[in-house]
């Protein structure tokens, strides 16, 4: 099969991380690139599944709060400094 070349934009990061990479799994960049399409066509679609990422529950009920305290910030204590707040959860120790 003949071979073309074509060029692609990426970002200087991404492209040095992935030759790195591939370079640790014994394949070049180009090679890693024929695999992803020659997968796409086999699956006919990207061949991983492109999800938002969702936040564990710690994380969304830390949301949820700050979105609380947003919205009612009379109903929360304030501090003067960072230092008050330290001292009083130091205190608490």
């Amino acid at each position: 099969m003949a071979k073309v070349s074509t060029n692609l934009s990426l970002d200087a990061d991404l492209k040095r991380e992935a030759q790195a990479l591939y370079a640790d799994l014994g394949m070049d960049l180009s090679t890693a690139v024929n695999i992803f399409l020659r997968q796409s066509l086999r699956v006919q679609g990207v061949p991983f599944s492109i999800t938002r990422e969702s936040p564990n529950a710690d994380t969304a009920a830390a949301l949820a709060e700050y979105q609380a305290m947003k919205a009612h910030p009379e109903q929360y204590k304030r501090y003067a400094s960072f230092r008050d707040a330290m001292d009083e959860v130091l205190a608490d120790v």
